[in-house]
């Protein structure tokens, strides 16, 4: 491989987080990120860069380097880990961990081949995880001030407060990649829609649904208005309503909208199991609610 052909593939690595082969994407994606935070930015890139370099020098197939399918959850990894940990190896432990997860990557593809279920980010969770909770028996992983457990019985729900229903909607996207930032969301957005109208329509209509069930449910007024309960609802509906739905799946619109919806309070219950570990939620609701109607498509078809 070329160094351009290696440039555009882990770009694509990128713009695959949001289930996208596309160059340009990838660089709007970066500029979104650099936007929030300028080492955010290159650790994406060069996380990106890694997993496509172990993909060649591993001799992986030619087409999963080029679609960015063996990056997209080491991009994940070592933007995560760059933003939870501190100290004067942050920055190495974040890629190191973005190259595990590439190896990490490999392996459960191997092993959900014939599922028929996709892999999604569930490599990018695990080694995360572990990493994290790796801090509290290695001192050279420093966690973050803001990684901290906390005793469930002392916690107390906070449902007051106002909310911007556009800012909502905004850091909706933007949380995919941990940003909080309303032009980066923006960018995301014209990003989204200048690739794919139905994929930027989408995002808005799971956004929506998890803003309105979080409302409903009366969820807390801080996670909705940073978007925290809408991330992972964008994913689910682009996954089982437009990425992996197929000509039988004539109600797929109705199975995403409820994914989006059930995406809330599976966030709500990953959230109150991970408090006592100090650990982030990251994308598990995601992967949750689209293995679990993705499997129940096996069996009812039509959804």
């Amino acid at each position: 491989m070329t160094i351009r052909s290696i440039a555009i593939a882990s770009c694509k690595s990128v713009s695959q987080v949001l289930f996208i082969e596309n160059t340009v994407l990838g660089i709007i994606i970066l500029l979104a990120i650099a936007i929030s935070s300028p080492l955010l930015g290159i650790i994406a890139f060069l996380s990106a860069l890694i997993s496509v370099l172990i993909g060649i020098i591993g001799k992986a197939d030619e087409q999963l380097i080029h679609q960015g399918l063996l990056g997209y959850s080491p991009v994940l990894t070592g933007m995560l880990l760059t933003l939870s940990l501190t100290g004067p190896y942050q920055w190495i432990i974040a890629l190191v961990g973005a190259a595990v997860t590439a190896f990490f990557t490999a392996t459960v593809m191997h092993f959900m081949r014939g599922t028929g279920i996709p892999v999604l980010t569930f490599p990018f969770i695990i080694v995360s995880w572990l990493t994290l909770l790796a801090s509290y028996r290695l001192d050279i992983i420093q966690l973050s001030s803001n990684l901290v457990p906390q005793d469930l019985s002392r916690f107390d729900l906070n449902v007051g407060g106002s909310i911007s229903n556009v800012e909502a909607m905004l850091n909706g996207l933007g949380q995919v990649f941990f940003l909080q930032n309303s032009l980066s969301a923006a960018l995301l957005y014209i990003g989204l829609f200048w690739v794919s109208w139905r994929f930027g329509v989408l995002a808005i209509v799971g956004n929506i649904a998890a803003v309105l069930t979080a409302f409903a449910l009366h969820g807390e007024h801080s996670l909705i208005q940073a978007g925290l309960f809408g991330y992972n609802a964008i994913l689910v509906i682009l996954a089982v309503t437009v990425v992996f739905k197929n000509a039988s799946n004539r109600l797929a619109i109705v199975t995403g909208i409820l994914g989006a919806c059930l995406a809330v309070p599976t966030t709500a219950a990953v959230t109150t199991f991970l408090m006592p570990y100090g650990l982030p939620v990251v994308t598990m609701p995601y992967v949750l609610c689209t293995w679990l109607l993705l499997g129940a498509r096996k069996v009812f078809p039509n959804f």
